[in-house]
């Protein structure tokens, strides 16, 4: 087998500090803590929410809200709601000795139904 080269093109760099953005995400935690055993479930699907907002985000650093361990937690250990709606934002880090330019804060969006909600961008208050 031959040895792969890598192309580098004259491609355009893009700027972390311009993907400053807000979408909000339904995470169907069911599908995730499904098999699990009781009492492991809710430490799993917090486990699974930041795992879940590191690839749609792109950032390691992922920060959650108290009021999402809240709901993820409301009915105990070992019943963890189905479906959670969750609000991610890529924000700047201000810190001086950040490892990253960014970050994510995840919070928890109330809704009453689920049926035809889709992953939308929020605009920027």
């Amino acid at each position: 087998m031959a040895p792969t080269t890598k192309k580098t093109g004259g491609g355009k760099t893009r700027s972390a500090l311009q993907d400053v953005v807000t979408r909000e995400y339904t995470i169907h935690l069911h599908k995730r803590v499904h098999g699990r055993s009781f009492k492991k479930r809710a430490p799993w699907a917090v486990k699974s929410v930041t795992e879940f907002a590191r690839k749609a985000m792109g950032t390691s650093d992922i920060r959650l809200d108290p009021k999402l361990n809240q709901a993820i937690w409301a009915q105990g250990i070992k019943t963890v709601p189905h479906r959670l709606r969750v609000k991610l934002e890529r924000r700047r880090n201000d810190d001086d000795g950040a490892k990253e330019k960014l970050y994510v804060y995840a919070s928890h969006v109330p809704v009453t139904s689920f049926k035809g909600l889709e992953t939308v961008v929020v605009d920027a208050e």
